[in-house]
């Protein structure tokens, strides 16, 4: 269990393996740091810990400007890493608590770390890897018993009841369904959690906008998909044009998208990606410029159906006096992210 006299141990020492599992908050300064800041460090009855930088700012304190946790970038500790890169280069392989401690890992420490990144434990994350990858074998023409044998199963009836647990149908129908691969990226104002299909981005929310539960489970109907933590060729580049934005060094994104909706939705979000970086428009002169002068509410409805922030840019449309209104991830965010692109003034 991860108590305060372990985080503050951590803190204390510099920890590396904490680096994204708790943000400390210091009293007497009103400050909040990532477990490895290097500032001089508090007594324990000062502390008081948060397991995110916005549990932080919500509590009044201010990022350090010594080790900037507002720009923790989520890498991954590098021993971490490297079972990572071995899941991936050989996804059948089963690395048990025995396994991770001869490798010279706690397993304790993967488990929180996987489980502050990415929502699952590390064990569930193996599981959930082999499986997807899988999942793509046999849509991609392998048979089912090839699959579950290079897949580490021992058995067939094993695969197909692990198969089944995950996907909701057996490995031989498994091709009627398609799969939205999902992963979490951190940027400065916080972690996002992308989702994509074969064709493109689908989704790219901030993890604590309330809505999220509802709109994978709305993709997963309208994809007839099932939702998977896994790796997909579309994020490696969202990743690179994220970081290049946030630089300050992006003002477009060439990434492709895919944006199930009606078709109001989608002439409101393709509208929407016509609105210049470092401007904004009102909603009337989103009506407007949509030929339906009299659609402001429908319109602006539309703009929070919208599950792709960022790439389609509903944070640039603002109230017609001007006034930061209707952000899904905050108006904070909405402010920070106008203020990158000098829309408003800082």
């Amino acid at each position: 269990m991860l108590t305060d006299d372990i985080m503050y141990r951590a803190l204390y020492t510099k920890d590396a393996t904490f680096e994204g599992v708790f943000f400390a908050g210091i009293k007497t300064t009103g400050i909040f740091c990532r477990a490895t800041c290097t500032a001089r460090k508090p007594k324990p009855e000062n502390v008081e810990f948060f397991s995110t930088a916005m549990e932080a700012l919500q509590r009044g304190y201010r990022p350090c400007k010594i080790c900037t946790p507002l720009n923790y970038s989520g890498k991954m500790p590098e021993s971490f890493s490297q079972i990572v890169n071995e899941i991936e280069n050989d996804p059948s392989i089963k690395l048990h608590d025995y396994d991770l401690r001869k490798r010279g890992i706690e397993p304790s420490k993967i488990r929180r770390w996987f489980l502050k990144n990415h929502g699952i434990t590390f064990h569930l994350f193996q599981r959930m890897y082999r499986l997807n990858t899988a999942f793509k074998k046999i849509q991609n023409g392998n048979s089912v018993t090839d699959t579950a044998l290079s897949s580490g199963y021992e058995s067939l009836s094993g695969f197909q009841d692990s198969f089944k647990s995950v996907f909701g149908v057996s490995p031989k129908n498994s091709k009627k369904r398609a799969i939205i691969d999902i992963t979490r990226i951190e940027t400065p104002l916080g972690t996002m959690i992308a989702g994509a299909t074969d064709e493109g981005i689908c989704l790219l929310e901030f993890t604590d906008r309330r809505m999220l539960e509802s709109e994978l489970i709305q993709l997963s109907k309208n994809f007839n998909a099932v939702v998977i933590q896994g790796e997909n060729k579309f994020f490696p580049l969202l990743r690179r044009q994220l970081e290049e934005y946030f630089a300050g060094n992006r003002k477009e994104f060439s990434i492709s998208l895919h944006t199930p909706g009606t078709d109001f939705q989608k002439a409101v979000w393709n509208k929407l990606q016509t609105i210049p970086y470092g401007t904004t428009r009102s909603y009337k002169e989103q009506a407007e410029a949509l030929g339906k002068p009299a659609a402001i509410r429908a319109i602006a409805h539309a703009n929070g159906m919208n599950k792709i922030s960022i790439l389609i840019p509903c944070h640039r449309v603002i109230g017609s006096d001007g006034k930061l209104v209707g952000y899904g991830g905050g108006l904070w965010r909405k402010e920070k992210l106008l203020q990158l692109e000098k829309a408003i003034l800082l």
